[in-house]
């Protein structure tokens, strides 16, 4: 089963800005090919392989997939981090799963990683960030 942030701890960071008001530190930008015009696509940052399979994710932000769906985090220490986002279809603020518990709303990975019968692991998923950094991701 493909789980993502959308926890309680993702809530909480959703009131939390993706950018911040005075850049010092590295920058992430991620860009999101959606095809979508309805929609929100939930965004988690993690820093650490025990936070990426199990924990609160270090940035998270929801944008409206109606527009070009670009995140911005600035101000992240220089390290690993990987990316897990879905789009949010009916709006709901979670990943809907069919009985067997596949998703059936879109989804992706930073490094358009692919999992092998659940989500894409740490190691196929992290990437550097040192300075800035961006990233294209397609949601499917």
């Amino acid at each position: 089963m493909i789980r993502f942030a959308a926890t309680t701890a993702f809530a909480l960071m959703l009131g939390a800005s993706a950018a911040s008001a005075e850049p010092a530190g590295d920058t992430l930008t991620l860009t999101f090919e959606t095809g979508a015009t309805t929609g929100t696509v939930m965004i988690s940052v993690f820093n650490s392989e025990a936070t990426y399979s199990s924990g609160a994710p270090v940035a998270a932000t929801a944008l409206s997939a109606s527009g070009p769906v670009v995140a911005v985090f600035e101000n992240l220490p220089a390290g690993d981090y990987a990316v897990k986002a879905f789009h949010d279809v009916n709006g709901n603020g979670r990943m809907d799963t069919n009985p067997f518990g596949m998703p059936v709303e879109p989804y992706a990975f930073s490094n358009n990683a692919r999992g092998n019968m659940g989500p894409a692991g740490w190691d196929r998923a992290h990437f550097a960030v040192s300075g800035a950094t961006a990233q294209t991701i397609s949601v499917r």
